[in-house]
């Protein structure tokens, strides 16, 4: 195995040098050549005193930039506070930073200098804007209470969308639709704007399920690092986004113009997330109590009802007084019905015999021929009146025609097609007329049958064809009980085919007429076996 000589060693009179011992001697000659300066330029990238106290930011102007510490004890002695986009004259030590090989500023005062050239364009563009109306409240649109879906244009590998979704699971899981874009640097601005008009254009029900609300979130960073969010193309967009927006950028000191445009401003983008969802435990338990104040009102309501017909229930009266005055009316009814009945019948009979008695007066037959008598006085009537009417309307023809004799032939025609049409009518009418009379000389006879049918059953001469007889007395007038008869008294017996004059011998009938009359009432009266003895009864007995 061939031997390799041992490389040549390089001969040079160049002192080596440690890292730490060029750090140091760095260090000392940068010390040492400035010494106590005055710098004038922008605070960027300030996020307020460390945890130990000490203070950690940039100066800037438009070429270079310089990093700049303020120790704790000076801190608190600065008249003038650091304040992001403040422009300052800083006065202090120029060192180095071994740790990074970095030099910087350790500031031991402040002095205001004036607002720095990015905090005035961002005061010009936000002052334009808010005269545009962008920022005004009125154009401010609720945010939904549970959306269905949310939006998060963000960087899809920072700490912020993890965030959001740790958020968003710990209260409420609702599906996350992620656009992804970047959030600082060239082209972040159109990046941003393009997210929120691609959310958009998401048509509802459509493949893409299209959000309930928008979340644009970014971490922490300077002015510069969040100058994409101030850009105007952004503003615009956020403006004109018909989906409500929540507006996360930076920490909560952190401010940027689309915090004023959209419709929620959140601190970070943990608070975005609470901003866009409830907490489903607080909906679920305020769901419960809910449910159980509406039982409660329920149970206290059929309490409440049920306690009140209780007491209507103890108010009502019970069913025998309750009954008690129907009961007495309807004995009242009943006590009263008895001498009503008695007093209609007696009513009835009474109107009975006064019509037997006019039908006795008046006899059917001789009404019968008095309506007749006066049918036929009344029966030649229409014909005298259709026989004057045809000689007036023929005299009235006859001087139609002496004074159309005169008149033209038209004239004539038309008094002779009038003749026609007035003889047609009288015609008519004396054919109306004759049919008229003999409907009602009809309708006449008809109702005179019917009458005379009523009184032949109605009249007392029907009863005496059965073998009765009427008695009247020298006056004519009917002699109704036998105490009205004295011994001697002249009577006249009418029987259906003529009269009979009689005298009353004034006592009781002889035996043998007695005997006779029993027989025949026997004879004619007599029940069959099973109803013999067994009385009808009144009518009115209760």
């Amino acid at each position: 195995m061939p031997l390799v000589p041992p490389p040549a060693t390089t001969v040079t009179n160049a002192p080596e040098w440690s890292v730490g011992d060029l750090a140091s001697a760095l260090k000392r000659t940068l010390e040492d050549a400035f010494g106590h300066v005055r710098l004038r330029g922008e605070i960027s990238g300030y996020r307020g005193q460390h945890g130990s106290g000490h203070a950690y930011f940039s100066l800037k102007d438009g070429t270079a930039r310089i990093d700049a510490v303020v120790w704790k004890g000076t801190f608190n002695r600065l008249r003038q506070k650091p304040a992001e986009g403040l422009e300052v004259v800083a006065t202090g030590r120029i060192t180095t930073f071994a740790g990074k090989s970095s030099y910087q500023i350790v500031v031991e005062t402040l002095e205001p200098a004036g607002i720095g050239a990015w905090m005035a364009l961002l005061e010009e563009r936000k002052r334009l804007l808010a005269a545009e109306g962008l920022f005004a409240a009125e154009r401010k649109r609720p945010i939904p209470y549970l959306p269905r879906v949310v939006g998060v244009v963000t960087s899809p590998t920072g700490a912020v969308i993890r965030d959001i979704l740790h958020r968003l699971a710990d209260r409420f899981p609702r599906p996350v639709l992620v656009w992804p874009v970047r959030v600082q640097g060239e082209g972040a601005a159109e990046e941003i704007a393009a997210a929120i008009q691609g959310f958009n254009a998401l048509k509802v029900g459509g493949k893409i399920p299209r959000p309930d609300v928008i979340i644009v979130a970014r971490g922490g960073g300077s002015i510069e690092d969040l100058w994409a969010f101030n850009e105007e193309i952004v503003l615009r967009a956020a403006a004109v986004s018909t989906i409500p927006l929540i507006s996360a950028v930076g920490h909560e000191t952190d401010t940027t113009l689309i915090d004023f445009v959209a419709d929620r401003r959140a601190p970070t983008p943990t608070g975005a997330a609470e901003m866009a969802v409830p907490v489903r435990a607080d909906l679920v338990a305020e769901v419960d109590e809910l449910g159980r104040r509406g039982r409660e009102a329920a149970a206290r309501r059929v309490e409440r009802e049920r306690s009140d017909l209780r007491a209507l229930v103890r108010a009502m009266p019970g069913a025998d007084a309750f009954l008690a005055g129907k009961r007495q009316r309807l004995d009242l009814a009943e006590a009263r019905l008895m001498p009503a009945l008695a007093a209609n019948a007696r009513a009835f009979r009474a109107r009975f015999g006064r019509l037997l008695e006019r039908f006795g007066r008046h006899p059917p037959a001789l009404v019968v021929a008095r309506a007749r008598a006066r049918l036929a006085q009344i029966d030649h009537r229409p014909r005298t009146a259709v026989t004057n009417y045809a000689l007036r309307r023929g005299d009235v023809l006859a001087q139609l025609g002496r004074r159309l004799v005169v008149g033209r032939d038209t004239t004539l025609s038309r008094a002779r097609a009038e003749n026609v049409r007035a003889a047609d009518r009288l015609a008519s009418l004396h054919g109306r007329l004759g049919r008229a009379a003999t409907r009602l000389s009809e309708r006449r006879r008809t109702r005179l049958a019917g009458l005379g049918a009523l009184l032949g059953s109605l009249s007392y001469r029907a009863v005496l064809a059965r073998g009765y007889a009427l008695v009247r007395d020298a006056a004519g007038d009917p002699v109704r009980n036998a105490r009205a008869v004295a011994g001697g008294q002249a009577l006249a017996l009418q029987f259906a085919d003529g009269t009979v004059a009689v005298h009353a011998d004034g006592g009781d009938a002889p035996g043998a007429v007695r005997e006779g009359l029993a027989g025949a009432r026997a004879k004619r009266g007599k029940m069959p076996a099973g109803l013999q003895g067994a009385g009808q009864g009144s009518l009115f007995d209760g």
